[in-house]
């Protein structure tokens, strides 16, 4: 592996940068395009039968998965992997179509929650089949189980799974 001599934040020239190996360049390439063709390949079915994007799916998912079928916006923000602000913008599209509402948390008034409706929880069920088939498609039927495994280890190692920031999202 190479390393070069690259000037550092005050100039000097001592912060080393140690270079990809050509195998590391190949791991990060992969999931670099994992990350970025991916989503592509799951929306497209989704707009296809449900006029729906990714995004606007993982935000109805998690929702109709939460208790109540209710969530933390800040929560669903990060399971949706999306801003505060774009989940805000779609959930008041929803909410004028009659499938969130929105409330403080009677908890803690500083946080709104979104709460799916019947009519959103509908919506969900309908668009569910296309996007499961395109995860088996994509994802899952092309794995044996050893690479499920395997893929689940590395999501855990590199700590991107709900759970390991589900309570930094939450709040108190």
């Amino acid at each position: 592996m190479a390393t070069t001599a690259t000037p550092g934040p005050d100039g000097d020239g001592t912060d080393e940068t140690l270079w990809l190996s050509a195998e590391e360049k190949d791991a990060w390439t992969g999931l670099a395009s994992l990350v970025l063709l991916l989503p592509g390949r799951l929306e497209s079915p989704l707009q296809q039968v449900a006029g729906l994007s990714l995004f606007d799916y993982l935000t109805l998912s998690h929702m109709s998965e939460a208790p109540d079928r209710r969530l933390r916006m800040s929560e669903l923000a990060y399971l949706a992997n999306g801003s505060l602000s774009r989940l805000s913008n779609v959930v008041k599209r929803f909410e004028q179509r009659g499938w969130v509402e929105r409330f403080p948390d009677p908890g803690d008034r500083r946080y709104t929650i979104a709460a799916l409706t019947d009519a959103g929880y509908d919506v969900v069920v309908a668009a569910a089949p296309a996007h499961v088939r395109s995860v088996r498609r994509y994802v899952l039927d092309p794995l044996t189980p050893a690479d499920r495994r395997a893929l689940m280890r590395i999501a855990t190692k590199l700590k991107v799974r709900p759970v390991d920031l589900a309570g930094e999202v939450t709040g108190p």
